[in-house]
């Protein structure tokens, strides 16, 4: 009732032309994190380790469907850990102390989505934001990614940080809070598959990566 609300004085202080803009809002979202699980993901695995990526990728679906349904990186870590260790070869003591940082502070899809919707919201309220706004945005959002727990939501609070970095009223998140639940399943695929990604990439630089067991 509270999000229909919202929507709805949205929608009268801006028209329902806001809701195709909340639309191609979102597709947007959801390009940026496409390229980044399926291009950026794929290329770092291959300079930095020799493991066959549709190979990995076969290996997160579980992890992928946890972290889809949880919208929770923290929910997924035990099912992320078991398959590092059990499938991907990445040896306790490196993965029991990755993950559970890498669930902490490793956010690449909630910086991309904060930075993409404070462009959103400055764009919606007339704000001109100049190049060196922009890169504020960008750093702002990685930061606050970092410090940003792994638990459903709370991406769209540490969005008021990116806000205030450059001036863009914060109420402007009444916006996007209709479609934020889906994002927020969206952005926590390619949060924990960076965290399996950098398991295996440590695991490799020190030559402690097994053969990966498919299988087990």
């Amino acid at each position: 009732i509270a999000v229909f609300t919202l929507i709805s004085a949205t929608v009268a202080e801006f028209g329902f032309n806001i809701l195709q803009t909340l639309l191609l809002y979102s597709i947007t979202v959801i390009i940026g994190l496409t390229i980044l699980t399926f291009v950026e993901y794929p290329l770092m695995l291959k300079l930095f380790t020799k493991m066959n990526v549709v190979k990995f990728f076969k290996t997160q679906r579980q992890v992928i469907a946890v972290a889809f349904s949880t919208s929770s990186s923290a929910a997924t870590l035990p099912v992320t850990m078991d398959i590092c260790e059990k499938k991907l070869g990445v040896p306790n003591k490196i993965a029991s102390f990755v993950l559970p940082l890498g669930t902490t502070i490793n956010m690449d899809g909630t910086a991309l989505y904060q930075a993409v919707a404070a462009m959103f919201i400055a764009q919606v309220y007339g704000f001109d934001l100049n190049l060196t706004q922009q890169l504020t945005i960008v750093f702002t959002a990685a930061l606050a990614a970092i410090g940003t727990a792994p638990v459903p939501g709370i991406g769209l609070i540490m969005l008021i940080i990116v806000l205030k970095s450059v001036g863009v009223p914060e109420e402007g998140i009444a916006l996007i809070i209709g479609v934020d639940r889906l994002l927020d399943m969206c952005r926590t695929v390619p949060n924990v598959i960076a965290d399996s990604l950098a398991c295996v990439v440590i695991a490799s630089s020190e030559g402690e990566l097994a053969p990966m067991n498919l299988d087990g």
